[in-house]
């Protein structure tokens, strides 16, 4: 299934500006990994804001014999880099496999350097927090197994959903692995899943149930967020 949803363009530009918290960046960065069109848009963003760095005044107020001490200065250092004694490359770290219904599964890369909690199961939910330390802003694996659904909720923040594996439906679409969705305060909707789901998520505030005895849940809004 190809990806429908994607981050906007503003995420994007201050993904490779380097400006978003690690959240956010993390997501980012593995829907990338996903999602060979935000990809290609991030590489030409980044060389759009490397030759505007680069047309900055600072650099056009440089005289000639600036450059040149520059220039010096950098043969220098390179020259004392390689007449040091070469060291072996540091072995790159292995990609995280986790367990989802019950094969190995691979994680972006974005995700293997991250400390993450233990599992914890209420029902057919299953969330792992990632320890990112940012305060209200919260970050989590969430699996919800085959049959599993979320009952009718609206956000008090935002919450950005990517899914990782599997799918999910609400009353809007039907979503696939891949796919970068933001919610806020302005939506409502009920997610549910008939093959089972993995998804990585940010909020900054907790899911408030909405209708009849689903608003006595509210506390489960709390163990996803």
């Amino acid at each position: 299934m190809s990806i429908k949803y994607h981050p906007k363009h503003e995420l994007l530009s201050a993904f490779v500006a380097g400006e978003l918290p690690a959240s956010l960046s993390i997501a980012v960065s593995a829907h990338n990994e996903l999602c060979d069109e935000c990809r290609k848009k991030c590489e030409a963003l980044a060389e759009s804001q490397a030759i505007e760095f680069m047309k900055e005044d600072s650099f056009n107020e440089f005289e000639l014999d600036d450059f040149e001490s520059i220039n010096d200065e950098f043969d220098e250092m390179f020259a004392a880099i390689t007449t040091e004694p070469s060291r072996p490359e540091p072995l790159a770290k292995p990609c995280v496999n986790i367990d989802y219904k019950g094969q190995s599964l691979k994680l972006p890369r974005a995700l293997t350097s991250v400390t993450m909690s233990n599992w914890q199961k209420l029902g057919k939910l299953r969330r792992a927090k990632l320890e990112l330390a940012e305060g209200k802003v919260h970050s989590n694996l969430l699996e919800i197994e085959a049959g599993g659904t979320v009952p009718t909720h609206t956000h008090k923040g935002y919450e950005l959903t990517l899914l990782l594996a599997g799918s999910f439906s609400d009353e809007h679409d039907t979503y696939h692995a891949g796919d970068f969705i933001w919610l806020n305060q302005h939506n409502t909707h009920t997610p549910v899943t008939a093959e089972g789901c993995l998804c990585f998520t940010v909020a900054d505030d907790a899911q408030t149930f909405t209708q009849g005895i689903s608003k006595l849940l509210n506390p489960i809004g709390r163990f996803i967020y």
